[in-house]
């Protein structure tokens, strides 16, 4: 007997009508694989609203701005908010749990673990500041905090693995947000980080853009290190993507850097704090540092669009 969800996986296949060979035992799988694949416009339009009826009902504008046919929009919102209430409250890896739960690839449950991530820490994503951001690079950013700023990164960087009943990688790590607000020491130190940047970084960039970081240094630094030490606060967490945009993105569009150069400038600015005499005496901030700054400059070049 077909369960409800069966019969809607057969109908959308067989609509399909897929032209291919597959393996008896591959069936399930397969069919999992194509009901739950979506399309990123459509997710893009998803993910800052709440998944509840009025949501779905207003699809139709989804549907009309996205050019996908409505009822594909609305099994699209369907799975995303049946794989989030199957595994929310799941302890252990979110990957892992949308694999073990839905028999999905680990390139699809990779996005789905991201669109989970997103709407559990409730992200800002529907500012129109952010239009122009496509779901790739929401899911870029969310991926890599997963892997580095959730208290299962911070048990695997220590050497503690742990299985599916192991902490939620969906939860960032409150005792790392609280230690960024130590980052006010380098505003103390600014000249000081300011050379030690300028220094390494002529000869790897155009003088223009090296004269830039020397006369606006203090802008890009500030912004880098302010939206650290405030990422503790509920409100500021969820608007990460909206102050990296406002105070990082937007400078480095007016001064008009090439991704590379931005590229570059970052590493050598993450170098040059990690090498400060403070830091390399406070070994314990400098790793704070270093696991905030290698997260960071990532999703900056990502959300960068040259």
């Amino acid at each position: 007997m077909f369960t409800p969800i069966n019969v809607s996986i057969n109908i959308y296949i067989n609509k399909k009508k897929a032209d291919v060979y597959i393996n008896k035992g591959d069936i399930r799988c397969l069919l999992k694989q194509r009901y739950y694949d979506f399309d990123d416009i459509v997710i893009r339009e998803i993910i800052g609203k709440k998944l509840n009826a009025r949501t779905r009902k207003d699809l139709d504008d989804v549907a009309e701005k996205t050019g996908v046919l409505l009822r594909s929009c609305r099994r699209q919102f369907d799975n995303v908010k049946r794989v989030f209430k199957q595994v929310d409250e799941l302890p252990g890896s979110v990957i892992a749990n949308i694999q073990g739960n839905f028999l999905l690839q680990s390139i699809l449950a990779k996005k789905y673990a991201a669109i989970v991530f997103i709407i559990n820490n409730r992200f800002e994503t529907s500012k129109r500041k952010l239009n122009y951001l496509t779901f790739e690079d929401f899911s870029v950013c969310a991926l890599l905090m997963m892997t580095t700023w959730t208290s299962a990164s911070s048990l695997l960087s220590s050497g503690i693995s742990h299985g599916p009943e192991g902490v939620d990688d969906s939860d960032l790590d409150r005792d790392f947000l609280i230690e960024l607000r130590d980052f006010k020491l380098l505003l103390d130190r600014e000249k000081e980080h300011r050379n030690a940047t300028l220094s390494h970084l002529r000869g790897k960039i155009p003088d223009r853009m090296c004269s830039e970081v020397e006369t606006n240094f203090k802008v890009y630094s500030r912004a880098i290190i302010n939206i650290g030490v405030s990422l503790n606060n509920s409100r500021d967490l969820r608007d990460f993507f909206v102050d990296t945009v406002e105070k990082i993105i937007d400078p480095c569009r007016q001064s008009r850097w090439k991704g590379s150069e931005l590229e570059i400038f970052l590493q050598v600015y993450t170098d040059a704090g990690s090498a400060l005499d403070f830091m390399t005496n406070n070994h314990s901030l400098q790793s704070t540092w270093e696991r905030y700054m290698n997260t960071m400059r990532v999703c900056i070049c990502q959300l960068y669009h040259s």
